[in-house]
């Protein structure tokens, strides 16, 4: 059997953008690892929560969730 489409990815939304990811539902941490922002620290909100670090590996994203990530950078 062929899968579809939508059977192998989701759309999410990823800083204001549709943005489309393996359907595996994957925490938080794992899809951070995906970024293209190396081992910068991030600050994430998942639909309109914050959450703590700490609490990655709690939430799985699911279709249709809204993803704000924010590199934090240090400076003077």
């Amino acid at each position: 059997m062929v899968n579809t489409f939508h059977e192998v990815f989701m759309t999410i939304t990823l800083n204001g953008k549709s943005h489309e990811i393996e359907a595996n539902s994957p925490t938080i941490t794992e899809f951070v690892g995906t970024l293209p922002i190396g081992n910068q620290p991030v600050l994430v909100e998942l639909n309109g929560e914050a959450i703590l670090v700490r609490e990655f590996d709690e939430h799985r994203i699911q279709e249709g969730d809204t993803l704000e990530v924010i590199r934090m950078v240090a400076g003077g």
